[in-house]
């Protein structure tokens, strides 16, 4: 067995990161496994603006760089690694990793989701430069600018409506004739003069010089391609979390996402989840913090008692 822990965080996103410094803080002996780039997901937003604290804004980089120096200062120790397995048991809970392994009285799960990609040539290129996964984030960023949002459910119809409060114009393009979201949401996007649906589509290449430009689009009943010019898109197509190893332990909602009370405990006793990969995430930086928060707190209670 290796090193023995009171607190181990998997995933060094916003909650992980958060949670890790408040474990620290409580001068709980504590390790944050993060298998990719510290900060997460919000390392990909060139410009956060809606993080309270930043009026200038702040690059996802930047941010998850400074909570992670804030956790680090305080006495949390981190390790770049994948999370292999996990296997609870009462205050001696195995976390193995790719660097080893490791015993905790308690696991924080903070490893978050995955957007669900188009998968077409420039996607990845252009990430942070046009192509979004979270209109919040960015929309702001392109005002007046002509944006598209690929998607065709509430997620997708949601960003849409959010975007037309910014952009000149919002292109959805669906890979159908009729949308999934709800009626109410579709109401509201068929009603807005900004808002226009280009159906029976699918993106096939994302193209520009440094930004991106255009959208080559092919019909799927046709296969005839076109070109749609623009400044931005959005991809709408879903999230996936990062739950899989936790299945055969956890109850997870139809989505895969792991089911949590208010104080972020699962049904296991000193197991928590925070932020996106925790059932009704709002999915946005400033509550993730805030579930890590929550969950540092009930961790700290947990192992007082």
């Amino acid at each position: 067995m290796g090193k023995n822990y009171q607190v181990v965080v998997i995933g060094g996103g916003p909650a992980g990161l958060t949670a890790g410094l408040y474990c620290a803080r409580s001068r709980l002996n504590s390790l944050l496994i993060e298998k990719g780039i510290i900060g997460g997901q919000i390392t990909n937003a060139e410009h956060v603006e809606n993080y309270p604290g930043f009026p200038q804004g702040i690059s996802g980089i930047k941010l998850g760089q400074l909570i992670h120096e804030q956790a680090t200062k305080h006495g949390l120790e981190t390790l770049l690694a994948e999370v292999i397995k996990a296997k609870p048991s009462q205050r001696r809970n195995l976390v193995s990793t790719s660097e080893g392994d490791f015993v905790a009285e308690s696991i924080i799960i903070a490893s978050g989701s995955q957007f669900r990609k188009l998968g077409v040539p420039g996607e990845d290129e252009f990430v942070g430069r046009g192509v979004s996964y979270c209109a919040t984030c960015d929309g702001p960023l392109l005002k007046g600018k002509t944006v598209a949002v690929a998607g065709g459910g509430d997620a997708a119809i949601t960003e849409a409506l959010y975007l037309s409060r910014f952009a000149s114009s919002v292109k959805v393009i669906h890979r159908r004739s009729q949308l999934r979201a709800s009626k109410i949401l579709q109401e509201k996007a068929m009603a807005d003069p900004k808002i226009e649906f280009i159906w029976d589509a699918v993106v096939t290449q994302i193209e520009g010089d440094g930004l991106v430009k255009q959208l080559r689009l092919k019909n799927t009943k046709d296969a005839k391609i076109s070109i749609l010019e623009l400044a931005g898109i959005f991809v709408a197509i879903g999230a996936e979390p990062n739950s899989a190893q936790w299945q055969e332990f956890l109850p997870l909602d139809e989505g895969g996402y792991i089911i949590t009370n208010e104080l972020m405990e699962t049904q296991i006793p000193g197991i928590f989840a925070a932020g996106d990969i925790r059932h009704n995430s709002a999915r946005q930086a400033i509550t993730a913090t805030g579930d890590g928060a929550t969950a540092a707190i009930s961790a700290e209670i947990f192992l007082s008692i």
